[in-house]
């Protein structure tokens, strides 16, 4: 076939089709000049309990190797400890209220924006195992999509990673259903000891909690484990040096006051970065970012332009330059995740602060029922022998708003929201939330989602029609488009 080409002077220049195909290939970028991207994902496990994070008994030798060999980021935040309203905020890099899939199970609507179809457009390849929870629509900006093997549904990473096209750069989006509950033995790891146990001092130190926790590491290690597979991998296909492989969870570990709570054991990620081309080892951040960031982070290092609608920012520059600021202010939500929730938190520097819409009830979650912790939980309760640092998920009404000092309350039990010396503060926080209110389009909703489930001691709650996946986004006619984002 030919074709005529026009040249600078005007004059026709004949090509024929074939040498034209021949020298577009040669000249068009080659795959392995943009980085490929492996992003795994965890499933319910808090920011502190890992190896390299400081925890002294949890065996996870491959992240603490990603770590080492990268970036370690000690104030990375999620934007609601929740599963999937946690997941669709990734994809899309969109507050929860402004996906259309803010509650649990809720499937992603069409028309929103996936980072993942805009590298798969710009001529990534892309891939999807695991964990899913985000609906049909979010599945078609894969080229590979599959549900996973093994108890963690990780057995098959390694082997997609092995027949993948050699032609193109890639993109991973590996999650992990570890560490969800129940638990499941694992055959790659040794099981954790119930006296090796950290317990977290709002939780029973009882043999129960003892035994769920251990089991609870065991998941962790089986997902370190398959960690590791991944990278000996990419260094067995001589692509480490340009491969980016970030890693993540999507909420809190599944205990009381930890999982869909704003507290940093439910709302505070690990996460770490190895990009050998570009990263130092080793290095550490204290730079705030939040997962919304995490679709903008990876397009800007593809080349890739960023949606308008996206409304997290690109923290590339820390890969050089860990001390480099990229937001003043991580922001959170906590809506419907079995029980009727709606929470806002602010996090500024050393300051978090928390508004509840609905003080009115306690703030619940399964694992605040269910499973050996949460019921060792309510039978210290039910005898009055529990401390003051135990009593959170009890507490009716609660507090309608709470305020910590971070750096010197870890754990974030003492509320500072009624100290007169920390007013100014409070006031400061107040008007941040209310301009990212305002600015997102977030609003109470005049009805909310009932309960699922029974609260203890409660009547059982009325007809339930929250609809669950697979099936339309119950709040799909709700999505807004908000103005900017608050500069950060």
């Amino acid at each position: 076939m030919h074709v005529l080409i026009r040249s600078r002077n005007g004059l026709l220049c004949l090509f024929t089709f074939c040498l034209l195909s021949l020298f577009c290939v040669t000249v068009s970028p080659a795959a392995e000049t943009r980085p490929n991207i492996v992003m795994i994902l965890a499933d319910d496990v808090s920011w502190n309990d890992l190896g390299c994070y400081g925890h002294p008994s949890i065996r996870t030798p491959n992240l603490d190797r990603l770590a080492k060999e990268g970036l370690r980021f000690d104030n990375a935040y999620l934007t609601i400890s929740s599963c999937s309203p946690s997941r669709c905020s990734v994809i899309t890099s969109r507050y929860p209220h402004n996906t259309g899939a803010p509650e649990l199970h809720t499937p992603l609507p069409e028309g929103q924006v996936l980072f993942p179809q805009l590298l798969r457009d710009a001529g990534y390849y892309t891939v999807i195992s695991g964990k899913q929870h985000m609906g049909p629509y979010a599945l078609t900006s894969f080229d590979h999509v599959s549900k996973g093997k093994g108890p963690g549904r990780e057995e098959d990473w390694v082997p997609i990673l092995k027949k993948r096209p050699k032609d193109q750069p890639f993109f991973c989006w590996f999650a992990s259903t570890d560490a969800h509950r129940a638990w499941q033995k694992s055959k790659q790891t040794q099981p954790h000891q119930p006296e090796d146990v950290v317990v977290p001092p709002y939780l029973i130190d009882s043999p129960e909690t003892r035994k769920d926790l251990a089991q609870y590491y065991d998941e962790i290690s089986r997902l370190d484990y398959f960690t590791g597979q991944i990278l000996d991998e990419l260094d067995a296909q001589g692509i480490a040096d340009n491969t980016l492989v970030l890693f993540f969870a999507d909420n809190g570990r599944p205990f009381p006051r930890c999982k869909t709570r704003l507290y940093d054991s439910g709302i505070k990620t690990p996460m770490m970065v190895r990009w050998p081309k570009v990263i130092s080892p080793g290095t550490v951040t204290n730079s705030l970012v939040s997962t919304i960031d995490l679709g903008p982070t990876f397009l800007q290092v593809a080349g890739v332009k960023a949606d308008p609608r996206m409304q997290g920012v690109s923290f590339e520059n820390l890969f050089t330059d860990p001390k480099a600021k990229v937001r003043d202010y991580a922001f959170g939500e906590h809506n419907w995740h079995v029980f009727k929730a709606h929470e806002r938190m602010v996090r500024s520097g050393d300051w978090l602060y928390i508004r509840n819409a609905l003080p009115g009830q306690r703030n619940l979650c399964v694992e605040s029922i269910d499973f050996p912790s949460g019921e060792a939980l309510w039978e210290r309760y039910e005898a009055g022998k529990l401390n003051k640092h135990q009593k959170d998920v009890f507490l009716k009404p609660r507090p309608r708003e709470e305020l910590y000092k971070v750096s010197k309350d870890p754990h974030q039990f003492e509320n500072l929201a009624d100290k007169p010396e920390y007013a100014s503060e409070l006031a400061r926080l107040r008007t941040v939330l209310d301009q990212w209110a305002e600015q997102t389009g977030d609003t109470i909703p005049d009805n909310p989602t009932p309960d699922r489930n029974q609260r203890p001691g409660e009547p059982k709650p009325g007809e339930f029609e929250h609809r669950e996946m697979p099936g339309d986004a119950r709040d799909a006619q709700k999505v807004n488009q908000p103005g900017p984002v608050l500069a950060d």
